[in-house]
Formats: structure tokens, sequence, C-alpha cells
């Protein structure tokens, strides 16, 4: 079976400062997407799918594309307004794109099998591209799955992140809540209502889901619009993931990596991003140039 790496690399970076996803932070001026690339690949994945800002185009292609291109098929898509529904109309104060679904679905022509999400500016360790690979076999239009994370592997020291906190049984994701503000506060971690457990699982965009999802995919944001009324609003995976799951439209298969996250969230995690990937190619978990 096909798989596909979809990267999602067209975030406007505004807590960094700046394109975080073209970020040097390897040894050898790697991006850090270029390190899940590197595990996917290994772990079976045979396709890689961008997307980008239409000005980050070449730039990936020429540093990142160019370079994976005999070891997988690599496209392009930007997400940009150009792809919505005629209907609707953009409101000109809007600058930011409408978040991580419209994301997947501006790559839909590209998306021909079984997919996975990944940031473009999270790390997330090989182990989870393995388990992924066991578990996406099993995707269809009403199943999908996920690799979920240990919170206290995923803060960052720098400031407040959001995650996806998940409500997890018997290996299957029952409820997923986008939770903003959450971060390190006196020994504790504390999110917008409180402070959360520092073992709770959750979602880092980690999502696997079948081509024959897209459909679903597609209503769902176009039902998003229909309602938007803050011009801010984002349509995003777990709430949408979270939506599905109460309607009984999906089911999301889970199972947990024990792998420590860090990226780039805030230029101050770029220097420690930097120290982390170097000690891992010193550790021989990385070669000396990921595609020599």
């Amino acid at each position: 079976m096909k798989s596909t790496l979809l990267v999602l690399a067209a975030g406007l970076g505004s807590r960094f400062g700046g394109d975080k996803q073209i970020s040097h932070v390897g040894p050898n001026g790697e991006f850090l997407m270029e390190y899940s690339i590197y595990d996917a690949l290994n772990a079976g994945f045979e396709k890689v799918v961008f997307i980008l800002k239409n000005d980050m185009t070449e730039i990936i292609r020429r540093e990142v594309g160019d370079k994976i291109s005999d070891r997988a098929e690599v496209c392009y898509a930007v997400q940009d307004y150009s792809s919505l529904p005629a209907w609707y109309s953009v409101p000109k104060e809007r600058v930011k794109p409408l978040g991580t679904v419209q994301a997947v679905l501006s790559a839909k022509e590209y998306l021909t099998e079984p997919f996975v999400t990944v940031n473009a500016d999270d790390y997330y360790g090989a182990e989870c591209f393995k388990i992924m690979m066991r578990m996406l076999p099993k995707a269809d239009a009403d199943c999908a799955s996920m690799v979920p994370y240990i919170l206290k592997n995923t803060v960052s020291e720098n400031g407040g992140v959001t995650r996806g906190v998940c409500n997890i049984s018997d290996g299957k994701l029952l409820s997923v809540t986008e939770t903003g503000g959450i971060l390190l506060k006196d020994g504790k971690i504390v999110g917008e209502s409180g402070e959360i457990d520092p073992d709770a699982q959750v979602s880092m965009n980690f999502w696997g889901f079948s081509h024959k999802t897209i459909p679903a995919m597609e209503r769902y944001f176009e039902e998003f619009l229909r309602r938007i009324t803050d011009i801010k609003s984002e349509c995003l995976l777990p709430i949408m993931v979270n939506d599905m799951l109460a309607s009984g439209e999906l089911e999301v298969l889970a199972e947990p990596s024990n792998d420590r996250w860090f990226g780039i969230t805030y230029k101050e995690d770029k220097p420690d991003t930097e120290s982390k990937l170097l000690r891992l190619h010193a550790a021989g978990a990385y070669p000396e140039k990921l595609f020599g």
C-alpha cells in the first residue's frame, strides 16, 4: 500500500516572527521538516506532499524536494484562497490561512492514497512513523488513526502552546479538546482552564486519514465557512476530528508514542532545537547528512 506524508508548511509563524518552516536548524543547515521526511521514508512512506505558501515553493523544491526525488514521489500544493467555494468571500482584513483542514483540502488532487499529516515546525521522532505504518492500512472513509504524545514531552519552556488533549480508551480516540495557553508554571502544566495532568495524551497533528475521507472533510469545511463570524477563526483538524467523532461519522484508532517532541514555536526555541538535533546526529540517530 502506497502511503503519503503530507507536510503542513503554510503557517505564518507569527509567534516565531518569520518563516520558521525554512529556518535552518540541523548541523548541515537542514530544515526541521527534513527529519520527519527522513523518518517517514525509512518507515516505508513513498510519497511526500508539501502544503506551502506560494513564495515558499521554489525554496522547498530546491532545498528539500529535489534531494528526495530519487526516493519518493514529490508534489507541491499552495494554501491560498483560490480553492475556496465561489460563494464565499474572504474578508479584506483577513491575512491568515483558514486552518489545517483547508490546508489538507488544498492538496486533495495529490491525495490518492492514505496520508499522514505532520507540522513542518515539529520534530516527532522515528517511532511515530513506524506506529502509523501499522495503523494506516486500516484507514477508510469512516476510520482514521492518530499517534498521541505525552503532554509533558511536548511543552515549550519559552511560552504557551496549543495541544489537542485526548480522551482515549481501548486504543480508540473518544474525544479531543483543543486547548491553548499550555505552559509550565511553578513546576506544573497549566492551560486555559487550569492544571492539566502532565501524563495526559495530546494530539500533535499526527493524523492518518484515508483519501476516501476527503469528501467528508469538504462538507465539514463548507459548513465551517457558512457559520464563520470571527475573521480570525480557523478550521482545525483536531476540532474537525472531535466533531466527526461526536456525530459518529468517524472512528479514530490511537497508539501513543513515547518520543519527546521539540519544535520552533518561538524564536527562543531555535537554539534548543539546534542543540537537540546535533546530539541526535552525534548519537547516531541520524547520519552526518540526511540526504547526501
